[in-house]
């Protein structure tokens, strides 16, 4: 993949195949079909029920392959689905992006500069999850999940993880996910982060999805933005009305 104008459709794949991996080390079985990917059951917190694969999907199709009780959220890819007339709303939009292949390699380590390797058993796992800080993440990845294709690389100082990004390689592409620092800017994180995932995974285009700060800081580190994408979440009828009442679960 070496157009830009094609890095929508192959990152959306990419994204799709980390949260089948994901579904999978939960003993989830996703699906995948050309228009969509897609879990018969409610997939783990932070990760949609479906991703699209291309502009033109049916809802109607899409939603009878998922779950779609309160509580469903579904990756729209292309930001082209009209899901509100089906009970969803915006969760939140970003901006899918590239960094393609070829450009000068981020600066070289300097002093001060973390060390990054990849996360190799569950307790290094337990500390990446911790370090990421995400409200309610504990546990969020089962041990098994190292035993597939997925790559957790930590930025160490000494022995504590202050930085970290989830690879994954699809298709001539590898996709960047669950960006963090626990100090300073991810404008100064990006640079070590990029040069690990290039050792990672040598000469390919990286790409994500990004919104806000954290999208102008990627921007500032040779990524393109390609495209919009939206998810949407499905509401109980009277938090759809504006009542005060919080979503099911």
């Amino acid at each position: 993949m070496t157009e830009v104008r094609d890095a929508a459709r192959a990152a959306a794949f990419n994204n799709a195949a980390l949260c089948d991996a994901v579904c999978r080390a939960h003993a989830i079985t996703g699906r995948f079909d050309n228009d969509a990917w897609t879990s018969p059951v409610r997939t783990p917190p932070l990760y949609p029920d479906a991703v699209t694969l291309a502009p033109a999907v049916d809802p109607d199709s899409l939603l009878a392959r998922v779950d779609a009780a309160d509580g469903c959220s579904i990756k729209d890819s292309f930001a082209t689905l009209p899901l509100d007339a089906h009970g969803f709303r915006v969760l939140f939009e970003a901006d899918w992006m590239v960094r393609p292949p070829g450009q000068d390699p981020p600066r070289r380590a300097a002093a001060g500069d973390l060390l990054w390797r990849a996360v190799a058993d569950a307790a290094e796992l337990a500390a990446w999850e911790d370090a990421w800080g995400e409200s309610g993440t504990a546990g969020r990845f089962p041990a098994s999940v190292l035993d597939g294709d997925l790559a957790f690389l930590a930025g160490y100082d000494g022995d504590v993880v202050m930085a970290g990004v989830l690879a994954n390689h699809t298709d001539g592409v590898v996709g960047v996910s669950n960006v963090f620092t626990r100090s300073g800017s991810l404008v100064n994180a990006w640079p070590g982060l990029l040069r690990a995932v290039s050792r990672r995974f040598p000469g390919l285009p990286v790409v994500g999805y990004e919104s806000g700060p954290s999208l102008q800081a990627a921007l500032r580190h040779g990524f393109v933005a390609t495209g919009r994408l939206r998810v949407w979440l499905r509401v109980a009828a009277d938090v759809r009305r504006g009542s005060t009442a919080a979503p099911a679960p």
